[in-house]
């Protein structure tokens, strides 16, 4: 018993240590949350906010106007990739048929016409197109030859039509009018090389669906199939049947591509694909109301007007950029949202950024750039395991290499964490 005021003075003092190191600890919080908030006003502004969660634990630690929408810019994407993989599957595909309508005899002439159905897939095109200027990644559309041989068709009596029907024929969203964009090119349900016309993508085409059924035709008749050079516009009658099909590489490769290279083609079909397969009709409008009741379902929210953050008025806050990051990676589609996102200092729009800092190689990351806008949103995967989520949103940039540097020295300071 005479220990006892030694063993109460032992748990007094051990106690006042812990209080001591909370406090310190929490200072430490405090002075990371300040110089990141010094940092995010000097690189973007007044008009910028900031959100950083403990994916963990749940805790906010660090947060400036982060209730406030902004312009999200390219972030946007990230609520329109995130969307397509949770919807439609990371491991769907996109399929474009070539469809026979007539009567086929026995000398395999086909009495009738074929129709080049378009699926939405963002990805169809010509191997030598795809290979150039998209790494490898590609539906190849010469591939429906060999199900047209399959079927025993040698010779068509009538034309090859152009079916792009799944979507509307407006090639462009708000930002441009709805005409086409030259930061986007033309949208077609029966895209075609991403939109551009000739071997050297120097130009867009007038008709992307006409440009596939005119390589396709060409080919065809090169193969030997007996067809009319004159191809046309038409939708496939319900008569019709499937000869031949081909399919996009999974849907998690087309958003990867999206993600990492902020590719603003692939963005707004896959968001005019969510309308024609879950909004009623194959248009912007649609699938950006596909989306936004996606967000609403993960407790965020977002007023989205395209697919790809071109037009101004797709607006966000951190708060919610960050709610949907933190509930969509632990749905089924989480892991791939993450992985399809740029690893700091290594590829895509961040490959030269953030060296030097601890978000290098740890930060998977989104970038958003407009006139005065500058954005990075992501995950970070710190040395002791924890799981940061953040949003930088600069609304008044005048330096866009500051803010840069900006972001590049917050996300450090969120990887160190």
């Amino acid at each position: 018993m005479r220990r006892t005021p030694a063993i109460f003075a032992a748990i007094c003092a051990l106690l006042a240590a812990i209080l001591v190191a909370a406090a310190a600890q929490a200072a430490a919080r405090g002075d990371i949350c300040a110089t990141m908030r010094s940092r995010l006003v000097r690189g973007g502004g007044g008009a910028s906010g900031l959100f950083v969660l403990d994916a963990g634990s749940g805790s906010v630690v660090c947060a400036r106007a982060a209730n406030r929408p902004r312009s999200l810019a390219s972030n946007t994407k990230l609520f329109t990739t995130s969307t397509a993989l949770a919807r439609l599957g990371p491991r769907s595909r996109i399929t474009t048929l070539l469809e026979a309508d007539g009567e086929l005899d026995r000398n395999g002439v086909l009495h009738g016409d074929l129709y080049l159905v378009g699926g939405g897939d963002p990805a169809l095109g010509t191997p030598s197109f795809y290979k150039r200027y998209l790494g490898g990644l590609g539906t190849n559309v010469f591939a429906l030859k060999r199900g047209l041989r399959a079927a025993g068709i040698r010779a068509v009596t009538g034309r090859l039509y152009a079916d792009d029907s799944i979507f509307d024929r407006l090639r462009g969203v708000a930002d441009s009018g709805y005409a086409t964009s030259p930061y986007i090119g033309p949208l077609s349900g029966l895209s075609f090389d991403s939109g551009f016309s000739g071997p050297g993508a120097s130009g867009f085409a007038g008709d992307p669906a006409i440009d596939a059924a005119k390589t396709l035709d060409r080919s065809l008749r090169a193969a030997g199939v007996r067809i009319s050079p004159a191809v046309a516009l038409g939708a496939a009658p319900a008569s019709a049947t499937a000869v031949a099909s081909v399919e996009s590489p999974p849907l998690t490769r087309i958003v990867n591509t999206t993600d990492v290279y902020s590719d603003n083609f692939f963005a707004e079909m896959l968001l005019k694909l969510l309308g024609a397969r879950l909004g009623g009709a194959g248009t912007t409008a649609a699938g950006a109301k596909v989306v936004e009741r996606f967000a609403r379902s993960h407790g965020s929210g977002i007023h989205q007007v395209d697919g790809s953050g071109l037009t101004r008025s797709n607006r966000a806050s951190p708060h919610q950029v960050v709610d949907l990051l933190d509930s969509v990676k632990s749905t089924p589609a989480g892991e791939d949202l993450i992985q399809d996102m740029a690893l700091a200092g290594h590829e895509g729009t961040v490959a030269d950024r953030m060296h030097g800092t601890a978000a290098y190689g740890r930060c998977r990351t989104k970038t958003g750039t407009l006139t005065g806008v500058s954005n990075l949103s992501g995950y970070c995967f710190n040395r002791d395991g924890k799981l940061m989520i953040f949003s930088i949103l600069m609304g008044s940039v005048g330096d866009l290499y500051l803010a840069h540097l900006e972001q590049d020295l917050i996300a450090g300071e969120v990887a160190s964490y």
